[in-house]
């Protein structure tokens, strides 16, 4: 592939990414299906397709360009995180917690993924996992404390007296 094919298509990723931050995902995907082949930008037009699906609601046809940019980049945090979301919201917790899992000890300082494992942890009743996740994610971030006392996902756990003493001790105070 020669240079006026190379910025064509970077051009084409471009104008797809920036459909996306309009909340434009219906345009972005039109950009992304016209092509078959992206050559050398294989992880990057399956990431934007994957975000594509996911903005919409559409989980499940997120997940396939998903695993494929991830198979590219094992390691990059945002795929892990759009994995994560579209796996959760399958009923394939099991991966979603892998996912989350393997980027955290790429990523170990990032707060919201570890969050979200907290959440997803305590989706499938593992308080012994979710409540280190949930307490790494406050020394990191303090300010996602206040997210807590309205996070659905902790509600299978949330009468813990693990949970209940954990929160009780980092909860805002009023």
């Amino acid at each position: 592939m020669g240079q006026i094919g190379a910025d064509r298509i970077m051009r084409q990723l471009d104008e797809a990414e920036g459909y996306l931050m309009l909340e434009m995902p219906h345009r972005a995907l039109q950009i992304l299906q016209s092509r078959e082949d992206w050559a050398t930008m294989k992880f990057e037009a399956s990431l934007l397709m994957g975000k594509a699906f996911r903005s919409l609601g559409k989980f499940r046809e997120a997940l396939a360009p998903l695993e494929v940019a991830a198979a590219h980049r094992p390691t990059d945090l945002i795929v892990a995180m759009e994995l994560g979301w579209c796996y959760k919201r399958t009923q394939r917790l099991a991966q979603a917690i892998d996912a989350l899992e393997r980027a955290a000890r790429e990523h170990p300082e990032e707060a919201l993924l570890h969050y979200n494992l907290a959440c997803y942890w305590s989706l499938v009743g593992n308080v012994a996992r979710s409540v280190p996740a949930l307490l790494r994610s406050l020394i990191l971030n303090p300010d996602l404390r206040e997210q807590i006392a309205t996070e659905s996902d902790f509600d299978l756990i949330r009468d813990d007296p693990v949970f209940e003493r954990v929160v009780s001790d980092v909860a805002p105070k009023t």
